[in-house]
């Protein structure tokens, strides 16, 4: 076949069509990857062709989402509340001390150990206290058979006086012999007493039951009057004291119910007591919640999250959290609409926030049955076509 020459001017004419059609490509056929929210790729960014006027072609961006990138609208039932957090702390801790300076012979107990009300926990040495005692016992003795026998004689001394057999002078010192009688026993009593106090306070007792958390001395030691000895915490029931903020501390009452999560499980408790003030620095109200730790199953100072059940809403729509965005204009919360299969930009209104079950009340943008966009699939945009994997494939099925 012979080659046809073809002119300068017809080439140039070609070359100027074809960069006059790729330009038009370029501009109209853009589009950007979609990357998971971990960096791996969840869904596939495509580009769709259309012919415009004049048999142009354009391209229209398109995304391929998983089944789980979307949810659908439905309604539920979701918790109105105040989120609540921090350590959960024993409701007392108890710090025993010595009362006596003296030397420890015993001590009965360890960290970690259950003790009730009343246990033993260490002895002190207690010959010199209980010697003390026997001693103002002696005392008291005497002093009592010395004010029966005053007694005895102001009343054999009153007959007499009264028969004119003595003088009121001998009648008045026998009422002052009683009366002598009767201090010398007050003040043997009270030396008994003490004497009896000292011997007490050398044997240390449980003040109450709780768990021994801290033992700070060793038997044969030498202590001094108020040394520390043990901390004891009373864990059967725990307490959680949380910083409100004073826009929301007037929906936080004594009695509400506080639903809880810590160490993976979760309880309930309620809250106990409510700050009468604000803090001037922080601008919050410190709520008080106690929660029942029954055997001792969660130990202090586990961390929790919380929330103060205000209402229970039931039957609205909600949506997950997830879905959720917000306008980089003007702040307003919207979420991507699938409709179809194309992305629409669905501006909506937000009630309540469960964010114990990570969803949020839709009151208005939203119907039942729409499909949303959770999570971070990559770059978004109304118009969009999307294809959610695994329907087209259910289709074609007989």
């Amino acid at each position: 076949m012979p080659v046809i020459p073809v002119s300068h001017s017809a080439r140039l004419v070609a070359l100027t069509a074809v960069l006059a059609v790729s330009s038009a490509c370029s501009k109209d056929g853009q589009s950007a990857p979609a990357t998971g929210s971990a960096g791996a790729p969840s869904a596939r960014a495509d580009s769709g062709k259309s012919r415009g006027a004049g048999g142009t072609v354009r391209t229209s961006p398109s995304i391929t989402l998983a089944a789980t990138d979307v949810a659908t609208i439905a309604p539920g039932t979701i918790e109105d509340g105040v989120g609540l957090t921090g350590d959960l702390r024993p409701i007392e801790t108890i710090d025993v001390r010595a009362r006596i300076e003296g030397d420890l012979t015993n001590v009965y107990v360890r960290e970690g150990q259950l003790v009730s009300a009343g246990q033993l926990l260490a002895r002190f040495e207690n010959t010199e206290q209980e010697s003390t005692q026997k001693s103002a016992e002696a005392d008291r003795a005497s002093a009592r058979a010395d004010l029966a026998n005053m007694q005895w004689t102001l009343e054999q001394d009153a007959q007499l006086f009264k028969a004119g057999a003595i003088a009121e002078r001998d009648y008045k010192n026998a009422q002052q012999a009683v009366t002598s009688s009767q201090a010398r026993l007050a003040a043997t009593e009270a030396r008994l007493r003490s004497s009896a106090n000292q011997a007490r306070d050398t044997r240390i007792l449980a003040p109450s039951a709780g768990v021994i958390d801290k033992r700070l001395v060793e038997g044969g030691v030498h202590l001094a009057k108020g040394a520390p000895m043990f901390t004891i915490v009373r864990n059967g029931t725990l307490e959680l004291a949380a910083a409100v903020p004073s826009r929301q501390a007037g929906n936080v009452h004594v009695g509400q119910i506080v639903h809880f999560v810590a160490d993976a499980r979760r309880f309930d408790g309620k809250v106990a007591r409510v700050s009468p003030t604000v803090d001037p620095s922080t601008r919050a109200v410190t709520v008080y919640v106690e929660i029942p730790n029954p055997g001792g199953t969660i130990r202090g100072g586990t961390f929790a999250t919380g929330r103060v059940v205000n209402r229970t809403l039931t039957n609205v729509l909600t949506v997950p959290t997830a879905a959720l965005k917000q306008s980089a204009e003007d702040g307003k919360p919207f979420v991507y609409r699938v409709t179809g299969k194309t992305i629409d930009v669905a501006p909506v209104q937000i009630g309540a926030v469960d964010e114990r079950l990570g969803v949020a009340q839709i009151t208005d943008g939203l119907q039942a049955g729409d499909r949303v966009i959770i999570g971070n699939v990559g770059t978004l945009g109304r118009g969009m076509s999307a294809t959610i994997a695994g329907e087209e494939k259910g289709k074609k099925k007989p």
